[in-house]
């Protein structure tokens, strides 16, 4: 029988380099995703670098200057509690980015792993499996979302919960689909005959076939996980006071927001870049990574 390692290595260097190339020339190209880019990078620096950029101390409470118009020594104003909005705004980018991080990779994490085994395992456990994912999705998202906190409480990390919950069969579903249509394939059945483990079917033909398709839909769910997030806080279900984060910030405006715009305004601008960012980058990786979109061919 002739062994596996006859055939030569498909993913060299050579064209690992080419296939980057190719990405990179194709994005270039793409303005919005240029923008899209630039903004998840904007966010994702400032979040990085918070503390050295806030002017003040982002949970100090002053006194004096409340809802205070935006001026030199306090660049977005002051909220209700005299603290200093540019410097809650900055430290607040911390919160949403780790939950949207956090969350997804935990869900990808699994979501990838169950579909696998739904896609190249046993039918009944395929069928199991769908039967669960189809359950968690029956839930409305926000009613979830609302009982699970009312269950464990309040806290970052029940967010986090929740989200990797909900999102987690949408990847699962993906990787199964993904897995079934290559279990079928010609090539797949060649390289069975020649002896290739399931490790190597997997890592070599099914998870790069899976790639892109996954960082498309993550890009695109990181929006609305900052958006889901900043709802949770708005509603005063995510992160304690006064622990700085935009959808606190947005509910602080809210209450005051006929006395003084800024905070409204502050903690709205944020949420917008954000999601438009990640929204562009999504697009113009869809547009890469789907042939049937690329304006190149």
């Amino acid at each position: 029988m002739v062994s596996v390692e006859a055939i030569g290595p498909e993913p060299n260097d050579a064209m690992a380099t080419g296939a980057l190339r190719t990405f990179l020339r194709q994005f270039r190209n793409n303005r919005t995703g240029i923008l899209g880019a630039f903004l998840v990078v904007l966010i994702a620096a400032t979040a990085v670098f918070a503390p050295l950029l806030v002017t003040h101390d982002p949970i100090r409470i002053m006194v004096g200057p409340r809802l205070a118009a935006p001026s030199l020594d306090y660049l977005l104003g002051t909220d209700q509690l005299g603290r200093d909005t540019f410097s809650r705004i900055i430290m607040g980018g911390r919160i949403p980015l780790l939950v949207a991080f956090a969350s997804l990779g935990s869900s990808l994490a699994v979501g990838v792993v169950l579909g696998l085994i739904a896609g190249f395992g046993p039918r009944w456990l395929d069928n199991l499996l769908l039967l669960i994912f189809d359950t968690i999705r029956s839930f409305p998202g926000i009613i979830f979302a609302l009982a699970i906190i009312a269950l464990l409480g309040p806290s970052l990390g029940s967010i986090i919960f929740v989200i990797a919950i909900t999102s987690m069969p949408i990847y699962a579903r993906l990787v199964r689909t993904q897995a079934q249509a290559l279990l079928g394939s010609e090539y797949i059945a060649a390289e069975r005959s020649l002896g290739a483990g399931m490790t190597r079917i997997l890592g070599v033909h099914v998870l790069p076939n899976v790639i892109g398709p996954l960082l498309i839909l993550v890009s695109m769910d990181v929006p609305a996980v900052i958006a889901v997030e900043a709802g949770l806080s708005f509603l005063g279900m995510g992160v304690r006071p006064p622990t700085p984060d935009w959808g606190a910030t947005l509910n602080d405006g809210y209450s005051y927001i006929n006395q003084t715009p800024w905070l409204v305004i502050a903690s709205g601008i944020p949420i917008v870049l954000a999601t438009l960012g990640f929204t562009f980058l999504g697009e113009a990786l869809r547009d890469i990574f789907d042939p049937t979109l690329r304006k190149d061919l």
